[in-house]
């Protein structure tokens, strides 16, 4: 058998509700930060493709929005992208929080999975350990598990136990993508993603989740890169608070963006925002398809 029938590559679905861990643990496990991750739940939602070359192996992870109840033409879109993740998958990580109980409403799509699933269960951290093994047996009893793994996303205890899990499950394939490539994404999504990272961390209730982010500019100079971002918002009252007293909080989001903007792009880099109303736009799948969510609605 020759070397490139013998190498394997694959699709991998990182799936499982929000805030239990899926964008950390892409990002340990491609080694670069792809993923925004904060403490509020529901910041991911598009489809990340995160590629990790071996001489033998392609991976292609996708994170996706945590799975839950559509409340909004944005939430359906989201929860779409979850689907089509899971239809092309080869293998599926289900991650799971210590002490989280089966939902039979929101993981039944993962009943019909037909490929390899397993069962991550994240956060062993803040726990007793002990208790995952009855976790793992309660979750066995609703879905098929190939394998189970108690890990640290944040810690990285026991993920280095992932990616040979994966692999002995992935079919034989030449790889999808050149070997270079570490993702699917545009740099104008990552640079989107940085800013409204930085408004998931800067802002309080409401206010992350009616924001939305769209790079108007993106111009690459000798050692300077030049962003022009627009923030959009639903409501008058939501704008002034994004700006703050005189533009104090918008500074801060955009000063912290910057240097976040620089290490990802290795470069020195003028970041201009702006903030507009789009009003009810996470209802209306005009501003959904406008916003990048074409895939999902």
């Amino acid at each position: 058998m020759n070397q490139e029938i013998e190498h394997r590559a694959g699709f991998v679905s990182i799936v499982g509700r929000p805030n239990v861990g899926k964008s950390s643990l892409m990002n340990r496990l491609v080694g670069e930060n792809l993923s925004i991750v904060t403490a509020k739940a529901q910041t991911t939602r598009h489809r990340i493709m995160g590629i990790l070359n071996g001489e033998r192996y392609q991976i292609v992870y996708s994170d996706t929005p945590g799975i839950l109840e559509p409340k909004y033409e944005l939430h359906k879109a989201m929860m779409t992208f979850v689907k089509v993740s899971l239809e092309d998958a080869d293998v599926v990580l289900l991650v799971t929080e210590l002490g989280e109980s089966f939902d039979p409403v929101l993981f039944r799509p993962l009943t019909f999975v037909k490929v390899p699933l397993i069962l991550l269960i994240n956060k062993c951290d803040l726990g007793k350990i002990d208790k995952a093994k009855a976790q793992a047996e309660a979750w066995s009893k609703h879905l098929t598990i190939a394998h189970t793994l108690i890990v640290s996303a944040k810690t990285g205890q026991g993920v280095n136990q992932v990616l040979p899990s994966i692999i002995e499950r992935m079919p034989l394939h030449p790889g999808f993508f050149p070997k270079d490539d570490l993702t699917n994404r545009s740099e104008r999504f990552f640079a989107s993603e940085i800013i409204r990272e930085k408004i998931f961390l800067q802002y309080d209730q409401e206010i992350p989740y009616s924001c939305e982010v769209m790079i108007d500019a993106f111009k690459e100079e000798p050692n300077l890169l030049r962003i022009s971002a627009t923030i959009f918002v639903e409501r008058d009252s939501q704008k002034g608070i994004v700006i703050g007293k005189g533009g104090s909080s918008l500074k801060e989001v955009g000063s912290k963006a910057r240097i976040d903007l620089e290490r990802f792009f290795d470069r020195k880099v003028f970041l201009e925002t702006h903030v507009k109303v789009a009003t009810d736009w996470r209802k209306q799948k005009d501003r959904l398809r406008a916003f990048g969510y074409v895939e999902g609605i």
